[in-house]
């Protein structure tokens, strides 16, 4: 019985499985050679007697080709490691079009045979500590240190251009061989980490020329007495999100200043508690095309040093609606350590558009944020104090529902919570 020419035979099955084929022609260094002219009865050349010359290629060769485009577009981690199950040429196809990595335990892999498979990352994302981690229940220097993995992708990944390390022990020097070690990094995420201090973040600020994302995020900073905010460049700066609202440090304000005027592309900035509300003031002029804003202590300075405290002189004129109403674009706004509550009306002009709002860190009652809620007609997100006057969250969805206006105004709520839970 003839063979299904449909179906492949064995022999074609073991040649596109084969590891030792020729590369893509993408991976190949130097020129590429061109191609033989070829005739209709598969003849090269001219005239008679010229040997005959066929070109060869691997069977699947144009086949992976546009399969390495197709996955490019293939976004979601599941579908992708689904994809690479299918056979050796699929895995081979989906390792060399994968430039995000997810790590979703640090101690799942080892890091050199990560980096091995995918030669060509250039975002990488890594797990370490349980969550319970959080709640102080693992013993110190349990483990979850960068210092294998840095150390492997500097090898292997000298273009890598974002870092998102979550739960993870960094050190200082973890952080100055980064800066050291990839020339055109971007983004910087660390959330819940620890290890390092400002001595760290002053190295990559000053080596890494072109970043855009510095995310600090419930993330312990040590105090080196080290002024970090300087160490950016002096020149107009490619930064698009800062957030050291978990910094517990002064911050160099006039440096602060400076670096936010000279960030034409920055659109998220949250602030630390040594932020004051009168120099919070001064940031927001500069820089009212900010979308999300963390306002650090929604106060006068207190216990601030006596040049902090002339910065903030005049703080009971200085016009804070106007600086609100001039950031139209912002849509997320938190922060309000040690608020005050007669400046809570200033932030009146931008509820409308608020997504987000998060008075995790104020303490204030549910009736005295009324007012600010029944503005809210576009909010999404809200966190409330935890453990505080606030009440119930439930009692709070249930107040703002029951406030009076239209009820197509009325937003949904795509989270209501207290941090922790």
């Amino acid at each position: 019985m003839s063979e299904d020419p449909s179906i492949p035979s064995s022999s074609s099955s073991q040649m596109s499985e084969d590891d030792d084929r020729s590369p893509p022609l993408d991976l190949i260094d130097g020129p590429i050679p061109s191609s033989k002219s070829r005739n209709c009865s598969g003849v090269s050349g001219s005239g008679v007697g010229t040997s005959v010359e066929y070109t060869i290629p691997y069977p699947d060769q144009v086949l992976e080709n546009v399969l390495e485009n197709v996955l490019c577009f293939l976004t979601s981690r599941r579908d992708r490691s689904s994809a690479s199950l299918v056979c050796k040429s699929w895995y081979r196809a989906e390792a060399l079009t994968r430039s995000e990595l997810f790590i979703g335990n640090c101690y799942a892999v080892a890091p050199r045979r990560a980096t091995a498979r995918f030669t060509r990352v250039r975002a990488v994302t890594i797990k370490g500590k349980p969550r319970f981690a959080d709640f102080n229940l693992m013993p110190a220097n349990w483990g979850a240190h960068l210092a294998p993995w840095v150390s492997s992708m500097a090898k292997a990944y000298p273009w890598l251009e974002k870092l998102c390390l979550k739960r993870m022990s960094v050190t200082d020097d973890d952080l100055a061989l980064l800066a050291e070690s990839f020339a055109g990094f971007k983004e910087l995420v660390l959330v819940c980490c620890d290890g390092f201090g400002t001595s760290g973040l002053a190295v990559l600020a000053s080596k890494c020329r072109q970043l855009r994302v510095l995310d600090l995020t419930e993330t312990e900073v040590m105090d080196d007495d080290v002024d970090w905010i300087s160490c950016f460049p002096e020149s107009q700066t490619c930064l698009e999100s800062l957030m050291f609202d978990c910094v517990e440090c002064h911050v160099n304000f006039e440096a602060l200043e400076k670096l936010v005027a000279r960030s034409p592309s920055l659109k998220k900035l949250r602030l630390n508690r040594y932020v004051s509300i009168g120099q919070l003031y001064r940031l927001m002029v500069r820089a009212p095309q900010l979308t999300h804003l963390g306002t650090g202590s929604f106060n006068l300075a207190e216990g601030m040093a006596q040049g902090d405290q002339e910065l903030d002189q005049g703080d009971q004129e200085l016009d804070y609606v106007s600086a609100f109403a001039a950031c139209k674009s912002l849509v997320c706004l938190s922060g309000f350590r040690d608020i005050l509550l007669d400046y809570i009306p200033v932030i009146y002009p931008v509820c409308s558009n608020l997504t987000a709002l998060n008075f995790s860190y104020a303490n204030i009652t549910a009736e005295q944020l009324k007012p600010v809620i029944s503005q809210c007609h576009k909010l999404q997100s809200f966190w409330s104090e935890e453990g505080g006057e606030m009440g119930d969250n439930f009692d709070i969805l249930y107040m703002y529902r029951s406030l009076e206006g239209p009820r197509d105004d009325i937003p949904q709520f795509v989270d209501i919570l207290r941090p922790g839970i």
